[in-house]
């Protein structure tokens, strides 16, 4: 027995929450990076705004720029007590009209007017956002253009971008949560026709091979149709079975219980005639038997390779020899002529070996048996897209009448009669299997043959 391989049900949920997980990571990385963007945009907003209301203070006195920085400018960046602002108002001739002579990168905003410029540094061993912007000067002893800059630690907008993050991860979790809840309960009603299923089959009585008939959704229909067809292959397997034990119960009862009665009266007789004609009541049952087990078997192995073996080229005249070799004995008590004639070409047909060859096993075994007097020809011949085996004898062969019911099995043309066993019908099925068709006609020498007409396979 095969180890069972993981639950389908964990195996779709795994599936869909590794799913989730990567959609979580991205939209975690994406809330990181949108936190951080909203932060720095709300405190460059306000560093901005810081920078503007100094430059409102801008003014000339006595030629002079002179500027008084209003508290209000830092008051909103000044919300935590570890925040650091720092500020520079440089003059048009680049000194430094009042803030901190150090600070980083305004040197380069002697360049011709730019607008409002926002960046990163260092300053103080402490990272800071930095904002500048111009403002020409024109009544000034020398006019031109006065830069402001305004710098700002980052631990708040840090701790702002770190907060939004946290909120973001909280809902994604919670949402995630949400989520693998309900794509479990999902997953489990997605998997409720294979519960059917199984409660359908379980339920069944053991004989019970009739097709399942419950509701299915269209990606669970090929299954439920592959176990119909399974059933009806295993119910036709048992048909076949049934067919078989009711055959040999019924036909092999008689002649062994004869059988048995020949044998008692041989064990009691004392005349030696009458032991002769025993003897050969017992031999002749014998026979009668062995040749009615063969065919059984014989129908068996040919019901089961009509299910299970697909046809492919062969050479008719190869699969005939065979049969003659297997359906005429070494020696017989009576004196037949055997002909063969198979021609020098090949003539292909498309079926099984073996079942061809019981098919013309038993319709040899047939003549022998009801009909040739004298003579027996197995020939075969291909005429246009047509390649036939006849096997003709010189008996009296099978009346007109008799002729649509003697493929039937164990048929009998009266109650008192022998009837035809199984080898015609054999030779039926064989050639149904293979859309040929075995028909029953007089030559032109008044033989009685029958005919197994295939499909040839052109090359």
């Amino acid at each position: 027995m095969k180890r069972s391989s993981p639950s389908l049900f964990l195996r779709l949920v795994g599936a869909i929450s590794l799913v989730l997980l990567a959609g979580t990571g991205l939209l975690a990385y994406a809330a990181s990076s949108y936190a951080t963007r909203a932060a720095d945009e709300a405190y460059d907003q306000l560093l901005v705004g810081a920078a503007l209301q100094i430059r409102e203070t801008l003014r000339v006195e006595h030629g002079q720029i002179t500027t008084d920085i209003p508290v209000s400018a830092f008051d909103a960046l000044s919300v935590s007590r570890q925040e650091r602002v720092y500020y520079r108002v440089i003059g048009p001739t680049g000194e430094t009209l009042t803030g901190y002579d150090d600070l980083p990168g305004t040197e380069d905003l002697r360049a011709p007017p730019l607008p409002e410029i926002v960046w990163n540094a260092t300053y103080k061993q402490h990272p800071v956002r930095i904002a500048a912007l111009r403002q020409f000067v024109a009544g000034a002893e020398v006019p031109g253009w006065a830069s402001i800059v305004v710098a700002h630690t980052t631990s708040a907008r840090a701790a702002l971008a770190r907060e939004l993050t946290l909120r973001a991860l909280a809902l994604l979790a919670i949402m995630s949560v949400i989520a693998l809840l309900g794509v479990a309960l999902a997953v489990r009603y997605a998997l409720n026709p294979l519960h059917r299923i199984e409660a359908a089959l379980v339920s069944r009585a053991p004989n019970d091979l009739t097709p399942l008939n419950v509701e299915a959704p269209p990606e669970i229909t090929g299954l439920v149709e592959a176990i119909n067809r399974f059933m009806q292959r295993l119910s036709e397997r048992m048909d076949d079975l049934r067919r078989m034990i009711d055959d040999a119960a019924h036909q092999i009862r008689t002649p062994v219980t004869a059988l048995s009665a020949q044998v008692d009266l041989l064990m009691t007789e004392t005349s030696p005639a009458k032991r002769k004609r025993h003897l050969e009541r017992v031999a002749a049952r014998t026979a009668q038997i062995g040749r009615l087990a063969n065919q059984l078997l014989s129908q068996t192995l040919v019901s089961h390779r009509a299910r299970s073996i697909t046809a492919a080229p062969l050479d008719l005249r190869e699969v005939l020899k065979q049969a003659a070799s297997d359906a005429i004995p070494a020696t017989m008590d009576r004196d037949i002529a055997v002909t063969l004639d198979l021609g020098p070409e090949a003539l292909m047909v498309e079926g099984d070996p073996v079942s061809l060859r019981e098919a013309l096993r038993n319709i040899i075994d047939n003549a022998i048996q009801h009909g040739a007097r004298t003579r027996l020809t197995i020939s075969a011949r291909q005429d246009g897209t047509s390649v036939a085996a006849e096997i003709a004898d010189d008996g009296p062969g099978i009346p007109e009448e008799h002729r649509p019911h003697v493929t039937k099995r164990f048929w009998r043309a009266t109650a008192e009669g022998d009837g035809f066993g199984l080898g015609l019908a054999i030779a039926a099925d064989v050639a149904r299997n293979h859309s040929a068709s075995l028909d029953f006609t007089t030559t032109v020498d008044g033989d009685f043959a029958a005919r197994l007409v295939f499909k040839a396979v052109i090359a």
